[in-house]
């Protein structure tokens, strides 16, 4: 990782004085002829690093010469990269970022989400408009269960007949999307079984089994849909809304940073599924994922 970035601007250049917490496009410094790649960077996980091929080769395809910094590490890690400078751009998740720099809100829906993001946001930093696509905690069911009881929303479960088992990695016992956070937002009280997959195959067997009824998953996980699978509505918001936004350095340029978000609105959740999907099921790598998004929708 670069300690230190070379500043794309002359020294005489006047900056466009634009506070980066009003977010989009136009908040950027607008300065062009970039002197050095576009440094774009990554968290530690399969489905951002996916993102930051999307976004990298849309700006290559565009003309702009790019330096990947990919699977950095935690957000701990990679936010001192992105604040120093040393990043130009990085997928995030807006929930979790707000939590990050906000972690007393009390924002879940996705408007007051992004607008709390963009209020507590270093000033040299901006953060671009998010996608449709979400990939957030969520509360899982077999569609067996889900057709037997008619349930499509969280508050549904208050419905159903009999004692309900979560299952989730054991630190959601005590967190808010865990029993406590079901039964102080919607009134419901569950068991709890700890399962140390985070969602993954132990957890799905455990589901179809019937040992547990509820899950929890992230809502691009692939397995939801491999294993017909239903994830419920949350219109109380127990779960912090987190859509994929560009995080980008102030001194992006404005042709830079309308590449990006123009590649990040092409994101639905079923989108975003589905690419991860090939990357767990198909095993193919990021650069093949994203070629192959960017050559069908054929907007760069």
């Amino acid at each position: 990782m670069k300690a230190f970035r070379r500043h794309r601007f002359a020294p005489m250049l006047l900056l466009i004085p634009i506070l980066a917490s009003c977010g989009s496009v136009d908040s950027v410094a607008g300065v062009a002829g970039a002197d050095r790649p576009v440094i774009v960077g990554s968290q530690a996980y399969y489905s951002n690093e996916i993102v930051a091929e999307i976004y990298a080769q849309a700006l290559e395809r565009s003309g702009y010469e790019v330096d990947r910094q990919f699977q950095i590490g935690q957000r701990e890690v990679y936010m001192q990269e992105i604040e120093s400078g040393a990043l130009d751009v990085m997928p995030e998740y807006t929930g979790p970022m707000l939590q990050y720099w906000n972690p007393e809100t009390s924002a879940r829906k996705p408007e007051e989400v992004l607008s709390g993001l963009r209020e507590a946001a270093p000033k040299n930093l901006v953060v671009l408009d998010p996608a449709e696509a979400s990939d957030q905690d969520s509360y899982v069911v077999t569609k067996e269960f889900a057709e037997k009881y008619d349930v499509k929303t969280i508050a549904d479960l208050a419905k159903v007949p009999g004692d309900l088992v979560l299952g989730a990695n054991s630190e959601a016992e005590n967190r808010p999307n865990g029993p406590r956070g079901l039964e102080q937002t919607y009134g419901i009280d569950v068991g709890f079984t700890p399962i140390e997959d985070s969602g993954g195959p132990l957890t799905v067997k455990s589901l179809k089994d019937g040992d547990i009824q509820l899950a929890i998953m992230y809502t691009a996980d692939p397995a939801i849909a491999e294993n017909d699978l239903v994830s419920l509505e949350d219109p109380k918001g127990q779960f912090v809304s987190s859509n994929v936004v560009p995080l980008a350095f102030l001194d992006i340029s404005l042709g830079e940073a309308d590449v990006v978000q123009r590649a990040n609105a092409l994101l639905t959740t079923p989108i975003l599924m589905d690419l991860n999907r090939r990357s767990v099921v198909e095993q193919l790598p990021a650069s093949v994922i994203a070629s192959d998004f960017l050559d069908s929708v054929g907007e760069f």
